[in-house]
This record gives C-alpha cells, sequence and structure tokens, in this order.
C-alpha cells in the first residue's frame, strides 16, 4: 500500500477538527455576551480537565504526560495561545471582516509552507487548490458584490495583528510535523497552559460576564469540541496525514459555519454561498488529488 493511502486516516482523522471549528462561531453565539478571553480561558479548562481524567484513567504518573523538551511547549502553547490572542487584538483594532480575510490565509501559509519540509512535496494542485479555498472564502465574506471590504491606513496595527495570527497557526502547524514522535495529549498540557494565560488576558482587557442557564451548555460544547477535541484531531492530522490537503480542506471551515447558523436560524442563503460552496470543495478536492486519486498497487 503507498504513502497516500497510508496517510488518508490520519488525514480523515484531522478533517474532523475542521468539522468541529465549523460549530465554533454557533456555539459562541449561543454563550451570550461572554468576552472572548474569558471564553477561550473557559473552554480551555474544560478540554484540559478532560485531558486530566484521560490520563487519570490510563493510569500512571500525570506528570509523565507533562515533560516535554522547552521547544515543544513553546510550540505547542505558542500556537493556542497565541493564535487566539493575535485574533481577538486583530479584531479589537481592525474591522472585524478584514481583520478575519487576512487572519484565515493561514491554510494557504500551510500550504506554501509545508514545501519546506522533509519528504514533502509542493505541487501545482496543492497551490491552486488553496488559492481556490481563499477565493470562496473572499466571495463568503463579502458577498458576490464585493460588499464593504476595505483596507485603511488607521487600522494598520489590527491587519498586522491578524498576519501575524495566521503565520502563527500556520507555523504552529507546519512545525509540529517535526514533533511527530510527541504523542498527541501532550495537547492536554498546552490546553491548561493556554487556559491560565487566557485568563490573565481577560483580567487584563475585558470585564467577567458569566453565562446563563442554557449558555452553560454551549461554553461545554466549545470546551468538548472546537476549543477542546478538534486540537487533538488536528495534532494527529498534520503529523501524520497530507498537510497540503488539510490546508486546503481547512477552508470548508467558515463555509461549514455558515451553513450551520443558516440551519438554527442566525444567517440567510445566498447566491454568494453556493458560489463559495463550489470554490472551496473544488479547491480541497483539488489539492487532495494525489491521496483520492492515485491508486494503490
Amino acid at each position: 500500500m503507498n504513502g497516500a493511502v497510508l496517510s488518508s486516516r490520519p488525514t480523515l482523522i484531522g478533517a474532523t477538527a475542521i468539522l468541529m471549528w465549523s460549530t465554533l462561531a454557533l456555539l459562541t453565539t449561543l454563550t451570550g455576551q461572554v468576552p472572548p478571553f474569558q471564553l477561550i480561558a473557559m473552554a480551555f479548562s474544560i478540554a484540559f480537565v478532560v485531558a486530566l481524567c484521560t490520563w487519570t484513567l490510563a493510569g500512571g504518573s500525570i506528570i509523565r504526560h507533562l515533560k516535554w523538551p522547552l521547544p515543544v511547549w513553546a510550540l505547542g502553547v505558542g500556537g493556542l495561545f497565541g493564535y487566539h490572542f493575535f485574533y481577538f487584538l486583530a479584531l479589537r483594532n481592525a474591522p472585524p471582516i478584514e481583520a478575519g480575510l487576512i487572519a484565515y490565509l493561514w491554510p494557504l501559509l500551510i500550504v506554501v509552507f509545508s514545501g519546506l519540509l522533509p519528504g514533502e512535496r509542493l505541487r501545482w494542485w496543492h497551490v491552486a487548490g488553496a488559492f481556490a479555498g481563499l477565493a470562496g472564502s473572499v466571495v463568503l465574506v463579502t458577498g458576490m458584490d464585493g460588499g464593504s471590504i476595505g483596507f485603511r491606513s488607521q487600522y494598520v496595527f489590527g491587519y498586522a495583528m491578524a498576519a501575524v495570527c495566521a503565520v502563527t497557526w500556520s507555523a504552529y502547524s507546519v512545525l509540529s510535523r517535526r514533533f511527530a514522535h510527541i504523542p498527541t495529549d501532550a495537547i492536554g498540557g498546552f490546553c491548561g497552559v493556554t487556559a491560565v494565560l487566557a485568563m490573565l488576558a481577560h483580567q487584563a482587557f475585558e470585564t467577567t460576564i458569566w453565562p446563563e442557564g442554557g449558555q452553560w451548555l454551549a461554553v461545554l460544547g466549545l470546551g468538548l469540541g472546537p476549543v477542546g477535541a478538534a486540537f487533538f484531531a488536528w495534532d494527529y492530522g498534520v503529523k501524520r496525514g497530507n498537510i497540503q490537503a488539510l490546508g486546503a480542506m481547512s477552508y470548508a471551515a467558515p463555509l461549514l459555519s455558515t451553513v450551520l447558523l443558516i440551519v438554527f436560524g442566525l444567517g440567510e442563503a445566498s447566491p454568494a454561498i453556493a458560489i463559495a460552496c463550489a470554490l472551496i470543495v473544488g479547491g480541497a478536492v483539488l489539492a487532495s488529488k494525489d491521496m483520492i486519486f492515485r491508486k494503490a498497487p
């Protein structure tokens, strides 16, 4: 069986992270007015507690799940906390449409950066598929008429933070491949440190607002899914799967997120969504060509 077939299972596991991230906007909306950093701290705390329970049930010392070299901790915490910190900093200092589009360059950057990894070859269909996904995301966010997007000099700091956000997550995803020998359950420790740092950021920038009633279920859903299990699945996928395909597939997250909002009555369908769907799905298939269409011997 060839490498493409061998990598398909980890790639599919990594793709489940994209499915979980597509629920992020819906669940965040259902949490009400909870400030972003407070919400991130709560969700990552839930993920850390689940990891602790898993380690305890597995037996042995919990400390062994936390004894990793400093570069591993720097990459893990830098990726998880750094991405969210720079993303919210960008939203505070630039209009959300422009900041979101710049921040969501990370799937394209993953595809491009992956060509620097040992044993990886960057082919034209990887890049073309990623650009198709990017085009689909632009159509999705701005609409077919270009929407209200416009880059203005007074928001240059926010744009810069969005760019740092994109580079942070793409670098984390690609460099994780260099630490493929580190087990995926190490993500649990990274979630714990990220929760602490997010709470410190909350204390510095925000006023505490606690969830009410059913909003707690949405917070729990975030901690179990898009801000929990998703990072474990993504780690496994980028370390062992087809990283170029995962990069292009990632553009499906905002599309699926929009569809979920429409289904739950929090958004409206439009022709732009259909066009974005064709571009994103087509780009993901194109970027996955060597995995999908190569025949096993």
